[in-house]
């Protein structure tokens, strides 16, 4: 396809055939994959809702027996049968397939491959009575259930995740011949054993993976659907430019802020492309941006949406149960890389705008006073300031006085909550969605612009304070955020109709109820990719666990990285990005962590590198969104290009310069543990955000090649090694005030018993692995209460002894209490200890060398500013 003349409906060509399905049938079948779709929509919300506990106590009280509540297997079933019928009605087979009608044999694929889905649903209670020895039944609808996925598979996602999942597969089964000291052979590989791991059981397709989309993902996708139908989308994009269409470079960075806005809608980098850049590229263009420049800023913003909370895509709630951990604890590790990655990129805008001395659009309406601004701008950050102190405080007060009515007096609230600010919104024109061939010649005003949508923060409001106050689940905070935006979509039209005093209210509720299910459509539609590649990398997962390919793969890695912790990262790194190009983040995310998180827990354990675990698992998911970005398979920058008219790969290689401020934070956030907030008080956590932000404009400073003027050579090394500075001060402070004393075991419990409770003791391990490999690694574990070192030691889960050898005394573990911190931190019976380390108490606070590092960076900033141009 040319991408010099392309069309708006070519663009959303690109999306259908990426997202939604290629497929456009006519009559029944339309009518079909539509109700089918909604359908699915209405079983996700029921399944997230209390309704079904609440509708099973009304049934038991008048004396029907019916269940009525989906367990999370049948529900899963449930959601893959819709996923695979709606993937083989709506994905044709192949290009030259027709598109406006649907062939039998993709009928007879779609009715088969959903029967087999719901395979659970149909034989639930012969299967938990056979579970671990399938029938021939049951292997035969695995063969060809895993077969009609993998298809469907294709169809939606393409060849490479089919190739990798055939590989594992075949690796599953013809493991087993391979001779035993290889060290990639198991014996595990019977097609029993294969079906039973992959569709009888939940450690496979039906796994983790596909759960999470059940549970979770959906709703957050429903969620986005409802909202951009509701018009936040266009509000959004519209609002983003009237604040910063007129600075230099205006249009790019209102492209930046309104991709970043849009990732809470749109899970998909693509999309976000189309929708957000179908606007943004030609303005960028128009004051001075060139098409690849102005195609790579839409890329870099619009894949950095999947990284931004509180939604970050479909691959957040899969790391959640990874992680095993809650979802509000998990935004706010995520959030500090993710918001200094946009404050870098609007800043890479600027820079560029400045190289090339770019102005903004003209803004229509004439600039306030600074200090009217300011002062506008601090009454509004006190005003909502008392408003969250009134509401966390009002709503703690009310569930206490009136537990039973809480919940009631909370839903009247937002609802005159909501009807007052719809009657703002109506004293303002809506918000039109602007023609993008159409020139633009000034800025949409701020006023009207950011008065016509105040009501959708609303549910943006529900859908975080039920996660991060309420601290609901997921699953759950999604259902009543999309509960309200389905009161918004059925209600907003006519009651703006009404407050304008206009007479076509009937029509505007039609209107409203349309957009209402073309919303549950969508959302359904949005979803089908998802599903089936979640379930795909269920197949992965399955043959990792059943084989214990992972542990195999760590010694492949240690061999290859010699040891060396960033070495192994580099190589990590650059498996998710091969992965990622062509498959979609959640499942590149599935596959990558299930392979290389161990990898990086492992060898890092074996090397004196211990990484928390929310740290490599964000380390992979950051990769894997690169991937949208890489060339020559960035499908993103394949999407800008054809909005731009510029070439794809150099969009994409642009893109892909733009993106390293992303590419860079996972190494620092691995290394420095701060980045993430990991144990980190308020006021520390505010120095980390602050010195971090400079660190990240100080490295895209020194990757452009411009800081205030034009970077000489010695200037970008020092901007390179100060950013450094700033992300990691321990490097340099460990060399100048050391903070662990290292120490042999034999004065172990000495050093343990003047050590200071909640200190980390670090240990240094020799034994054999679960897999009886000999290994030396590293374990931290809290120093606990007591009287003496050996009490201490003991209510940590250690008994030690002394053993006399030929070549002197070693101490061994003698004895693991199960579930203590010892057993936690992998310790085990028979170990060695070969040495230990406590904190120094007394060093100097890394934090200490940010004050040389940021004299030398404003010196280095005065020294370009008195430099002439």
């Amino acid at each position: 396809m040319s991408t010099k003349n392309i069309d708006y409906d070519d663009l959303q060509d690109i999306v259908a055939s990426s997202d939604t399905g290629g497929r456009d049938p006519d009559g029944f079948p339309k009518k079909l994959i539509a109700g089918l779709a909604i359908a699915w929509s209405l079983f996700q919300l029921y399944y997230a809702s209390p309704m079904p506990f609440w509708l099973q106590e009304f049934l038991r009280n008048i004396g029907v027996n019916i269940n009525v509540v989906f367990d999370d297997t049948k529900a899963r079933s449930i959601h893959l049968a819709f996923a695979l019928f709606l993937a083989y009605l709506s994905y044709p087979a192949f290009k030259f397939s027709p598109k406006h009608r649907i062939p039998l044999i993709d009928w007879i694929f779609a009715s088969v491959g959903a029967f087999l889905g719901a395979y659970y649903l149909f034989f639930y209670d012969g299967l938990v009575t056979r579970f671990g020895a399938p029938n021939l039944q049951d292997i035969i609808a695995g063969c060809i259930g895993i077969v009609l996925l993998l298809e469907a598979t294709r169809r939606s996602l393409g060849l490479p995740l089919v190739v990798i999942a055939v590989v594992f597969l075949l690796y599953n089964y013809f493991g087993q011949f391979l001779p035993s000291d290889w060290i990639i052979s198991h014996r595990t590989g019977t097609l029993s054993h294969i079906i039973n791991q992959q569709w009888i059981t939940t450690e496979g397709v039906f796994g983790v993976a596909l759960g999470v989309s059940t549970k979770y993902v959906f709703l957050f996708v429903l969620f986005g659907a409802l909202l951009d139908k509701a018009g936040a989308g266009n509000y959004f994009i519209k609002g983003a430019f009237a604040y910063l269409g007129h600075l230099k470079g205006g249009p790019a960075k209102a492209a930046v802020v309104a991709s970043g806005l849009t990732g809470l809608i749109s899970g998909s980098s693509i999309a976000n492309v189309v929708t957000t850049g179908t606007f943004t590229i030609p303005m960028m263009k128009r004051v001075g941006f060139s098409a690849e420049k102005a195609g790579a800023v839409e890329v870099a913003s619009s894949v950095n949406g999947q990284i931004m909370p509180p939604v970050m895509g479909a691959a957040a709630f899969l790391m959640i149960e990874y992680v095993n951990m809650p979802y509000s604890q998990l935004i706010t590790h995520a959030f500090l890389p993710a918001v200094i990655s946009y404050i870098a990129l609007v800043y890479i805008v600027h820079l560029e705008a400045c190289k090339m001395n770019l102005k903004g659009l003209p803004r229509a309406e004439a600039p306030k006073p600074f200090v009217q601004s300011l002062l506008r701008a601090l009454s509004t950050f006190i005003v909502l300031c008392v408003l969250y102190f009134a509401i966390e405080f009002g709503l703690g007060w009310l569930k206490v006085v009136t537990p039973d009515y809480a919940f009631m007096i909370v839903i009247a609230v937002l609802l005159v909550a909501y009807f007052f600010l719809l009657k703002r919104v109506a004293a303002y024109p809506d918000l039109e969605i602007d023609d993008p061939h159409s020139p633009v010649a000034t800025l949409p005003k701020v006023e009207p612009t950011i008065n016509a949508g105040l009501h959708f923060l609303l549910p943006v409001v529900i859908l975080i304070w039920c996660l991060m106050v309420e601290r609901l689940s997921p699953g759950l905070s999604a259902f009543w955020g999309s509960l309200f935006l389905i009161l918004i979509l059925l209600t907003q039209r006519p009651l703006l109709a009404l407050f304008r005093k206009q007479s076509h209210i009937k029509q505007a509720a039609l209107l409203g109820w349309r957009d209402l299910v073309t919303g549950l459509e969508a959302g359904s539609r949005n979803m089908i990719g998802i599903g089936i590649a979640t379930a795909t990398a269920g197949i992965i997962v399955g043959v990792v666990s059943l084989t214990g390919f992972g542990v195999q793969l760590s010694s492949i890695i240690e061999t290859l990285s010699m040891g060396n912790i960033f070495l192994m990262l580099l190589l990590v790194a650059g498996f998710s990005l091969i992965l990622g190009m062509g498959l979609p983040t959640t499942a590149n995310y599935v596959v990558v962590s299930s392979l290389m998180a161990v990898v990086i827990i492992e060898v890092g354990r074996q090397n004196g590198f211990i990484v928390p675990l929310i740290a490599v698992h964000l380390f992979v998911f950051y990769f894997g969104i690169m991937a949208d970005v890489t060339p020559p398979v960035g499908l993103a920058s394949f999407a800008a290009s054809a909005v731009s008219g510029g070439n794809p790969i150099k969009t994409g290689l642009t893109a892909f310069s733009y993106s390293l401020r992303t590419a860079i934070l996972p190494f620092l956030f691995i290394f420095n543990t701060d980045l993430l907030l990991l144990d980190v008080s308020f006021t520390k956590g505010i120095l980390v955000f602050i010195t971090a932000t400079i660190g990240i404009l100080a490295f895209t400073a020194a990757a452009v090649g411009y800081f205030f003027r034009k970077n000489k050579k010695w200037e970008t090394v020092a901007l390179f090694v100060l950013a450094f500075a700033l992300f990691r001060p321990g490097f340099f402070m460990e060399h100048i005030s050391p903070t662990q004393s290292h120490f042999a075991p034999s004065v172990l419990a000495q050093q343990v018993s003047s050590a200071k409770v909640g200190d980390n003791l670090t240990l240094k391990v020799a034994g054999l692995n679960p897999y009886g490999k000999h290994i030396e690694f590293y374990a931290q574990i809290p120093v606990a209460e007591g009287e003496s070192g050996e009490q201490r030691l003991q209510n940590m889960g250690l008994t030690l002894f002394e053993q006399t050898t030929a070549e002197g005394q070693t101490w061994i573990i003698d004895a693991v209490e199960i579930d203590s911190a010892a057993a936690k931190a992998g310790l085990n019976w028979d170990q060695e200890i070969l040495e230990g380390a406590l904190p120094i108490n007394d060093a100097l606070a890394k934090e200490w060398f940010f004050v040389p590092t940021l004299l030398l960076l404003f010196a280095l900033a005065f020294n370009q500013r008195r430099r002439p141009e």
